[in-house]
This record gives C-alpha cells, sequence and structure tokens, in this order.
C-alpha cells in the first residue's frame, strides 16, 4: 500500500469515528421529569382540594360529617402545617436514604392521607388526613427540584424543574372533579394519583450525583448514559459532578460555619425572601378560598364555573413556563411574575373596594362583575410562570452543596409557616380591615417583591452549579479565566493537529 493510500485510509477512519456529543439526548429526561410530575399532580390535588367543595362540607355532605366556618378554616390550613413539619426531615432522608426512596416515602405520604381523609367520620380525621398529605405536598416540593437538577443538563434545567412542579394541572383536575361529582368521588379519585407516581418512580434510576457521593462511579456513569445517550460525552459530566464534590468535600464545615461564608449568607438570604414572596402574595388563600373570594365579591358569576377557569388558565400558564424559564431567565420571569400579581390583586381589591364600601351604584357594580375572575386570571397565571415554582428552584441552583440540605429545609419550613399563617388568619384578617384592604396588602408584598429580585437576585440560566456559586463568592473572574484557559488549551492542541 503507498503513502497516497494509508492516508486515505486514515483520513477514512478518521472522519467515520463520531466525537463524543456534548448535548445528550433530551426524550429520556422529559420521561424522568414526567414520571417526578406525577407527585406534582398529587401535590396539586392536596392544594385545591378545598376550593370547589366548600359550600359541600359546611352542608354536611362529606361523609355526613358536620363542618362549620371555624372547621374550614383548619382544613384549610393543616395541610400547610404539615408541609412545615416534613422539610426537615425530607432533607434528612434524602441525603441517608437517597432522592428516589424520598419520593417514594412522599408517594407514601399523599396515600396515607388520602385513605384517612375518604374513610373520615369526624373533623379530627379530615384534618389528619389534610395534615399528612401536607406532610406529602411539603416534601414533594423540596425534593423535586434537587432531583430534577441532577439528573438534567443544565441547558433545560430549567424547563425540566417548571414541568416536574406542574401543580396547576392538579389544582385544576380537583376543580373539575369538585364541580362534576361530589365531595366524596372527588376525594376517591385524587386518591389515585400518588399511586401513579409511586408506580412511576420504581422505574427510574438515582441521581447519578448522588451515587457519586456514595462512591458508586460505575453506577453514575450508567444512569448517565441512560438519561444522556450511548454518545454523550459522560467524563466531562462526570468530572464536573465530582468536581461540584470534591469542593463540597473541601468546605466541608459545621452549618454555623458555613453561615460565615459570603456567598452561603447571600444566597440563604435570597431563598428565604424569594419564600416569603412566594407566600405573603396572598397564593394559598387564594387558592384554598377561590370559590368563597368569588361568592364574598358578589358578582355574578358561577363560583365553581370561575374556579375552573382560574385553574385552565394555570395549566396554559405553566406551559408557556417551559418555553420561556430557559430564554428569558430567571429574573425576568420573576420581575413579570411579581408586577403582574400585583396588578392581578388591585384590580380584585378595587372591585371590593366598590362593592364593600357601595361607591357605585348595584347597575355599574353588575357591569363590572368581571373584574374578580380578571384578577384572579392575571394574578394566577404570573404565579403559575413565576413564583409557582422558581422560589424552588432558586434554592436548588444558588444553596452551595455543603448548605443545600439544612438550607432548603429551612427556607421551606420558613415558607410553609407564612402559607399557615396566611390561610388560617385570612378570614381574620378580611373581618378587621375589609376585603379590599387585605388584597391591597398581598399586593404590596408583591411590589415588593419585584424591587428586591430587580436589585438582589443573581441570574442562573444556563449557568453550572459550580458557576453560580462563583458569582455569589465574588470570583467571577475565576470562572471567565477558566474558560479563557480552556479556549487557549483548545487553540493549542487545534494548531498541533494542523501541524
Amino acid at each position: 500500500m503507498n503513502d497516497y493510500e494509508l492516508g486515505a485510509t486514515h483520513n477514512k477512519q478518521t472522519l467515520s469515528a463520531k466525537p463524543p456529543r456534548r448535548q445528550g439526548k433530551r426524550l429520556p429526561q422529559y420521561i424522568a421529569t414526567l414520571s417526578v410530575s406525577l407527585g406534582a399532580l398529587a401535590t396539586g390535588t392536596v392544594q385545591g382540594w378545598t376550593g370547589n367543595i366548600t359550600d359541600e362540607l359546611q352542608n354536611g355532605n362529606f361523609n355526613n360529617i358536620d363542618i362549620d366556618s371555624s372547621d374550614i378554616k383548619w382544613i384549610g390550613s393543616c395541610a400547610t402545617l404539615g408541609s412545615m413539619v416534613m422539610c426537615f426531615p425530607n432533607g434528612i432522608i434524602s441525603e441517608k436514604l437517597g432522592r428516589k426512596v424520598a419520593l417514594l416515602i412522599i408517594a407514601a405520604l399523599f396515600i396515607c392521607g388520602w385513605l384517612f381523609i375518604v374513610f373520615a367520620n369526624c373533623t379530627m380525621m379530615i384534618n389528619i388526613g389534610r395534615f399528612i398529605t401536607g406532610m406529602g405536598s411539603g416534601a414533594f416540593l423540596i425534593m423535586f427540584p434537587v432531583y430534577v437538577s441532577e439528573i438534567a443538563e443544565k441547558e433545560i434545567r430549567g424547563a425540566l424543574i417548571i414541568m416536574a412542579g406542574y401543580t396547576p394541572f392538579g389544582i385544576t383536575l380537583v376543580y373539575v372533579l369538585g364541580y362534576a361529582v361530589d365531595a366524596q368521588l372527588c376525594t376517591i379519585i385524587v386518591t389515585v394519583a400518588p399511586f401513579l407516581f409511586m408506580i412511576a418512580m420504581l422505574f427510574q434510576s438515582e441521581t447519578p450525583l448522588y451515587r457519586i457521593k456514595q462512591g458508586k462511579e460505575a453506577e453514575a456513569r450508567s444512569i448517565l448514559i441512560r438519561l444522556r445517550g450511548d454518545s454523550y460525552d459522560v467524563d466531562t459530566e462526570l468530572k464536573e459532578i465530582k468536581a461540584v464534590i470534591e469542593e463540597d468535600r473541601k468546605n466541608q464545615s459545621s452549618f454555623k460555619d458555613s453561615l460565615m461564608k459570603s456567598n452561603t449568607k447571600k444566597a440563604l438570604g435570597i431563598c428565604f425572601s424569594l419564600m416569603f414572596f412566594q407566600q405573603g402574595g396572598g397564593f394559598k388563600a387564594v387558592l384554598f378560598y377561590t370559590s368563597n373570594i368569588f361568592q364574598s365579591s358578589g358578582a355574578e358569576l358561577d363560583p365553581k364555573i370561575s374556579t375552573i377557569i382560574i385553574g385552565i388558565v394555570q395549566i396554559i400558564a405553566v406551559v408557556f413556563g417551559i418555553l420561556v424559564i430557559d430564554k428569558l431567565g430567571r429574573r425576568i420571569v420573576l420581575l413579570l411574575s411579581g408586577a403582574v400579581m400585583a396588578l392581578g390583586l388591585i384590580i380584585i381589591g378595587a372591585f371590593f373596594t366598590l362593592s364593600e364600601r357601595q361607591l357605585v351604584s348595584l347597575q355599574t357594580l353588575s357591569n363590572l362583575g368581571f373584574m374578580p375572575l380578571l384578577g384572579l386570571v392575571l394574578f394566577n397565571i404570573a404565579f403559575a410562570v413565576g413564583y409557582g415554582a422558581l422560589p424552588w428552584m432558586m434554592c436548588a441552583e444558588l444553596l452551595p452543596p455543603e448548605i443545600k440540605g439544612m438550607g432548603t429545609a429551612a427556607a421551606s419550613t420558613f415558607s410553609w409557616l407564612i402559607a399557615f399563617l396566611v390561610t388560617n388568619l385570612y378570614f381574620d384578617i378580611k373581618m378587621a380591615i375589609g376585603g379590599d384592604s387585605t388584597f391591597y396588602v398581598f399586593a404590596a408584598i408583591c411590589i415588593l417583591s419585584v424591587v428586591f429580585v430587580f436589585f438582589v437576585v443573581p441570574e442562573t440560566k444556563g449557568r453550572s452549579l459550580y458557576q453560580i456559586q462563583m458569582e455569589l463568592s465574588g470570583r467571577k473572574h475565576q470562572i471567565e479565566g477558566v474558560e479563557n484557559k480552556g479556549f487557549e488549551l483548545k487553540s493549542i492542541s487545534s494548531q498541533k493537529n494542523n501541524s
């Protein structure tokens, strides 16, 4: 064989050898995320259960149990108490037993709680069931962004986290069931969701990051190949994961010592603030008492139909959020979310002002009857796109590895404490200052959130967890230096190959 033939053969082999791809297959990641999203379905049914059946509960149409307005307040808020209690135990479970096992335990909590409610013969059993299902909801909202962020590529991480936290579908489902069937059958049907969630998660893998933390690199490699495809550059991602874990081990310190670091302080401050704005804007009160809000407004709209419309709007809004979250970025979405939420609440408050304070004639009020629905639609769209899932996502992205579990649990406990206070005291506040002023207070908190995000919250779109920590620490130049060094190495390698 002459030199020409040898050269041709070498070139042919070089062209036929496919280099590892830097972008993995997306379908396996979407399938894993859809399995997790069944937990969001179950969470949504817990959150929306009281939205359209409040009248039936008070009329004694649920298992012939006598329920008054005071009982309704506790039935609505017991779920938030359960969510608050589960935050720290869930973090411990996920670290000791793994992310997948934690999600399976959450499914079991949902099932147990719903069975208490289905077979309830007194308000105490309903409250216990609500508390247990609330435990599942709170634990899921902490766990799903951790699981998804550890299995997803950074380019689609935001969209997948939004998809996994798709609670509006569950909320709308229970709204429709509350309208179409009696409360007992509605409760039995929604009990199916956590069973489906448990079955789906049995077929999913543990996260590669968790397996590497256990020292099981071979298993982590096989998981990544399953999630990304055979031709994906697994070695590069494994190195990135190990770098994050190694950085965690180097910086391993007590919770108290971690709090002294500037990046930890900043991350915790941002996460706690976002959790406050998420709940302080009144979402849980609006969610649990949507039908009651419509009835109180005096608008000539069927409260149950209006509630279903809001649920459908939430579904559409979350789909929109999935499409834009990794294009617009977290900050822009949070800014728009807070601003539109405030606008919706102001519209609701304005209608209550005209109605409760009798500032206009009944005919004018009737003509303005669309305002409560418009305000609630705007509020729910904005919440579903932004504050519904982004605070949980930001916890997963901003908190450093050495404090992520405890930090997320602490921020979540705070979030559910605010949610409990809002839902439990909503009627008392409304009686004390009026329905209009209550919504104006919620709107003011939403406006404050816009100011906070604009001046304080960093952008995390398209950045690895390591890059985010470098920026929070004020070491962004180190990231740029590494990237430039990598570019120089590639250039040198290319020159050698050409020579």
